[in-house]
């Protein structure tokens, strides 16, 4: 389930947010230990460059389709782009391959009222928590056809939902034609269980009428570079 609350207009630039998800090829596992370790501090040092943050996270044993997810956040996609290709130019990134990824952006939100409340906590420098639920968003068009008073209306009840559960930082950024979703939600959770009853108490609202897609969902364990590459045998 998703909130559509981001910063006033005015307030804080527009982030660009990446969720590239990969798979690493097997033949990685073959190789010598001490190159494995000498190539993953080499993309250590890749990702240290300006105008563009990265989190890694692990996804093994989680998901069949993904590996690992490099979450990127900057004011610029081009910055982006130098990133990934920078992970490409490096040993380990000979060994991997794309599986999924998403495109988004934060901006002012239709129902925020002004209130300045925070939902890009990664651009904002917010801590990170043990997990990132990460998953494309998409409302049905009938929800945009209703009245803004009721879409308002059942947003409210949305979002005290979610305040029952203050621990769980939100990312919710948009993708409204820039991508194939309508918005990308990431959610920091240090506790899986809350969170799971987070979405439990979400689907009793009103809001979860008109929720055409959430899927697919990515459970993300915070790692580090090293200890993630590391981890992949």
């Amino acid at each position: 389930m998703g909130g559509e609350t981001q910063e006033p207009a005015g307030q804080a630039p527009t982030w660009f947010y990446t969720h590239a998800f990969f798979k690493v090829d097997p033949k990685w596992r073959w190789m010598a230990d001490l190159a494995k370790s000498e190539s993953a501090k080499e993309v250590e040092a890749s990702m240290a460059a300006p105008g563009v943050r990265c989190r890694t996270y692990s996804t093994l044993g989680i998901r069949d389709d993904a590996d690992m997810l490099f979450w990127f956040v900057s004011e610029s996609v081009e910055r982006m782009q130098e990133a990934v290709s920078r992970l490409y130019l490096t040993v380990f990134g000979k060994y991997i391959a794309p599986s999924r990824s998403y495109l988004s952006c934060s901006r002012p939100s239709t129902y925020s009222g002004g209130s300045g409340r925070s939902t890009t906590s990664f651009a904002d420098n917010a801590e990170a928590r043990r997990y990132a639920i990460v998953y494309p968003f998409t409302k049905t068009r009938e929800w945009y056809l209703l009245p803004m008073a009721r879409r308002r209306e059942m947003m409210a009840e949305h979002i005290r939902v979610s305040q029952k559960y203050p621990d769980i930082l939100l990312n919710t950024t948009y993708s409204f034609g820039i991508h194939d979703q309508d918005f990308m939600l990431a959610f920091e959770a240090d506790s899986l269980t809350d969170f799971q009853s987070l979405i439990v108490d979400l689907r009793e609202t009103a809001v979860s009428a008109y929720v055409k897609a959430d899927t697919p969902m990515f459970v993300c364990v915070k790692k580090g570079i090293v200890p993630l590459i590391e981890s992949l045998g």
